[in-house]
């Protein structure tokens, strides 16, 4: 009888045979320096991973326009506002039932804009860390297609995380 030792097979785990392209294709790097380089590039999640020229064109059209997005996220918040306190204003004195929910209910969806524009900020201060230069580049043309857009307010507000 003839005895197969498949003991060395143990040590290779899943990236044994066909499954090393898979696992390749998946390996991100982490750079903690400034780099051009986009070898082993992931952005943000390990399935967001730049392969090659197209993928690399592909992520920095998508960085640019989540990062327009956020712009119009802000522009949207600053909307929705403007007519809150306007019509808080023109209410007389007295603080009724209906008004009292409105301003709730006003304040609620203030508060869920602000925690949106702070998830947003974070995610886009994610990619900003992968360090990489076409990635900078591609947040900062984001911002700035995002204010000729949508940028109603001073463009000296800080667009910094928190």
């Amino acid at each position: 009888m003839a005895h197969h030792d498949h003991h060395h097979m143990h040590h290779m785990g899943p990236s044994a045979g066909g499954d090393m392209m898979h696992e390749e294709a998946y390996r991100c790097s982490m750079n903690m320096l400034f780099t051009w380089s986009t070898e082993n590039l992931c952005l943000v999640f390990r399935w967001w991973h730049v392969s090659g020229t197209f993928s690399l064109i592909m992520s920095l059209l998508g960085v640019v326009a989540l990062s327009a997005g956020y712009e119009f996220l802000r522009e949207l918040t600053r909307r929705l506002e403007v007519p809150n306190e306007e019509t808080s204003s023109l209410l007389p004195g007295s603080a009724n039932a209906v008004t009292a929910r409105r301003n709730q209910k006003a304040h609620i969806i203030k508060a869920t804009l602000y925690g949106l524009q702070v998830f947003y900020s974070f995610f886009i201060m994610l990619l900003f860390m992968t360090y990489n230069g076409w990635v900078m580049i591609a947040v900062a043309v984001g911002a700035f297609v995002g204010y000729c857009l949508w940028g109603g307010a001073s463009a000296t507000k800080s667009v910094a995380c928190h």
